[in-house]
This record gives C-alpha cells, sequence and structure tokens, in this order.
C-alpha cells in the first residue's frame, strides 16, 4: 500500500507501508523438526491462535500457503 506522510506544516510526501515480516522457526509436534520460515507478524498470531504450525496448515487452504508451506502440509498428512 501506499500513503502520505504528512508534516505539521501539512507537507505531503509518498510513503510505502510494508508487511511486518519476521524470519521465525516454527516447530512441527508431528514431524518432530522446525522450519525456517519469513511470515507476517499476524500471521505468527494465527499461529498461536490456531494451535502450532500443525493445526495451522490442517486448517488452511493450500492455494493460500507459500510453496515451501504446502510441501509441509503433503509431510503433515503423509505422516499421519
Amino acid at each position: 500500500m501506499v500513503g502520505n506522510n504528512v508534516s505539521h506544516a501539512n507537507n505531503k510526501t509518498k510513503r510505502r507501508f510494508l508487511p511486518n515480516l519476521c524470519d521465525v522457526t516454527l516447530h512441527s509436534d508431528k514431524l518432530g523438526r522446525g522450519y525456517k520460515m519469513r511470515v507476517t507478524a499476524a500471521a505468527l498470531r494465527s499461529v498461536d491462535h490456531v494451535g502450532g504450525l500443525d493445526a495451522f496448515l490442517a486448517k488452511s487452504d493450500e492455494d493460500k500457503l507459500s510453496t515451501g508451506a504446502r510441501k509441509i502440509k503433503r509431510e503433515l498428512s503423509k505422516a499421519s
């Protein structure tokens, strides 16, 4: 998204709103290992809310996941 920085003197300059990306390692309970991912802070809150990486991937649609997350989801389905 784009917008404006507005100064006290009401000068406007263009700015960008970038996502809050975090480099994290999420652990899978079923597979017993961690996966390094770059996700937004909102996605981390969603993973915690649902109950972990395994539950989040099982609940989410494949078309909304990245290619790496799709691979992990397939590994989880094979493991169970």
